[in-house]
């Protein structure tokens, strides 16, 4: 198992330069890998492959918390063209060169960390938006299109791509569907994949193949859209995507709760399901994370009270859901923002972009698991133990409105003997916690290489030997992103 922990990319960078000498430096490539690069030279254009370090450095990982430094890839193709990224493929298994595939590396779970030799394939610059067709809600995308530059491409058409990760503004589509990416809007419009339609794909030996379909029912043959989507790129390399779209709605009210206590904020999650309100957005947020949000923005929120719900109504129903959760909680102590408070919408913004990730002295890893709506309650309270058990710390910020929780445990590196064995230990307790309350180890995030190993925890051998005839099937020479997701 790998160790992990948070640390600021920047000085991670540095720390990097002084040490690649040390990791890639007095290593010699291997004459395979040599060759390939002397190859994609050659059939190429001259500007998209590159050896330079700072190219090598900045695609060779993602955002996920290994201590572990990375190891600078060979070399780093930035495909244009579909054919590129084909005959990339057809050179990496001619010389049997594993290829990392990535969009804009905002990953948090490992999934393009380089671990050996390899060709990063960065599908960045294939960012165009092919077509939209807004009579058949739907567009035609390329991988390396931005999340939030298609919504904004589709807006003028009264449309939207629902899937809205924390990092939709830098985010690229392709790398939502490598990861079936959650995010804010789940709650009511589903995770990527129900918004994916159809895939073009290059295989490992660089065979284009199309799967799935152009609208939104069809059920012919396996649902290879859904093996593609969330794969990680271990399977094939996605050059072409056929995305649902939905009309935006024609009215949004966005509602603050706040509650006594955490407990009691969870519990309010299950009020608001029986009262039949299904929120687009529904948020929570505790204690301490408003105390951080509080420091980064200078607000007062923490004041208010333990723990707060955030949530967003739309449609032509929403001044009526906004109505029935006012009345649900009109004779408790909940205290519930003012009709059209900007500060509710401030609030959802601020959740976006925070974890309330922001001490860099501090060993810290933040959680994925998703559980059974009903058991949030009875499992806020086992975090909370086991917290206290190992002498860590926990924020908890989480999308409450399909169960997925993101608990973040931290601890100070003098604080107390072996900090990073104990914050080990309430993390794996965490995930196991989860999994006895018939949970999974990641929500949304995607296993990379951080979860690997919990994998194993959660499905059975014969699962997990399936998942790899599967895999020997699509890349019999294990050269897309080995050594990831199972």
């Amino acid at each position: 198992m790998f160790a992990w922990f948070s640390r600021n990319w920047a000085d991670t960078r540095k720390l990097v330069r002084r040490n690649i000498r040390h990791e890639i430096g007095d290593r010699r490539l291997s004459e395979n890998t040599q060759k390939l690069i002397e190859a994609l030279y050659e059939v190429l254009p001259e500007q998209s492959v590159s050896t330079a370090e700072e190219a090598r450095l900045e695609n060779s990982r993602d955002f996920g918390q290994l201590s572990r430094l990375p190891i600078l890839p060979a070399a780093v193709v930035y495909a244009r063209e579909v054919e590129e990224v084909q005959a990339v493929m057809r050179l990496a298994s001619e010389y049997k060169v594993p290829v990392i595939t990535r969009g804009a590396g905002t990953g948090v779970s490992g999934a393009v960390h380089v671990l050996g030799e390899a060709v990063v394939l960065n599908m960045s610059k294939m960012d165009r938006i092919l077509q939209i067709r807004p009579e058949d809600e739907v567009a035609v995308v390329e991988p390396g299109v931005i999340n939030h530059h298609l919504n904004e491409a589709v807006s003028e058409f009264g449309l939207m791509y629902a899937p809205d990760p924390a990092s939709y503004k830098m985010s690229t589509i392709g790398g939502n569907i490598a990861t079936n990416a959650g995010g804010l809007r789940c709650a009511k419009y589903g995770v990527t994949r129900e918004s994916v339609l159809a895939l073009d794909v290059v295989l490992a030996d660089g065979r284009l193949i199309s799967v799935g379909k152009n609208t939104f029912k069809g059920v012919a043959g396996y649902d290879l859209v859904a093996l593609f989507t969330g794969s990680e790129g271990t399977l094939g390399v996605v050059v072409r995507a056929v995305v649902r779209l939905r009309y935006l709605p024609v009215d949004e009210r966005d509602l603050a709760l706040v509650f006594e206590t955490l407990e009691q904020a969870v519990e309010g999650v299950q009020k608001i399901a029986r009262a039949r309100i299904q929120p687009a957005i529904l948020e929570l947020i505790d204690h301490a994370t408003m105390q951080v949000l509080d420091d980064q923005y200078s607000t007062d929120y923490a004041s208010a009270g333990g723990a707060m719900l955030l949530l967003r109504l739309d449609g032509y129903g929403a001044q009526r859901e906004e109505e029935a959760v006012r009345d649900v909680f009109a004779a408790s102590t909940v205290r519930a923002s003012l009709q059209g408070d900007p500060g509710a919408t401030a609030l959802i913004e601020m959740r976006r972009t925070s974890r309330g990730d922001t001490k860099d002295d501090a060993y810290r890893t933040g959680e994925d698991v998703a559980i059974p709506k009903s058991r949030m309650v009875e499992y806020v309270h086992r975090l909370q133990q086991t917290a206290e058990k190992e002498q860590v710390h926990m924020r908890m910020i989480s999308h409450v409105g399909d169960g997925n929780l993101h608990p973040t445990f931290f601890v100070g590196e003098d604080e107390g003997d072996e900090p990073l064995a104990r914050l080990h230990r309430a993390v794996e307790e965490s995930v196991r916690t989860a999994l006895e309350m018939g949970g999974t180890i990641t929500g949304e995030h995607g296993v990379g290489l951080i979860k690997k190993d919990w994998l194993a925890w959660e499905q059975s051998s014969d699962v997990i030997d399936l998942q790899h005839q599967i895999k020997s099937l699509l890349d019999p020479l294990n050269i897309l992103n080995p050594g990831k997701a199972i």
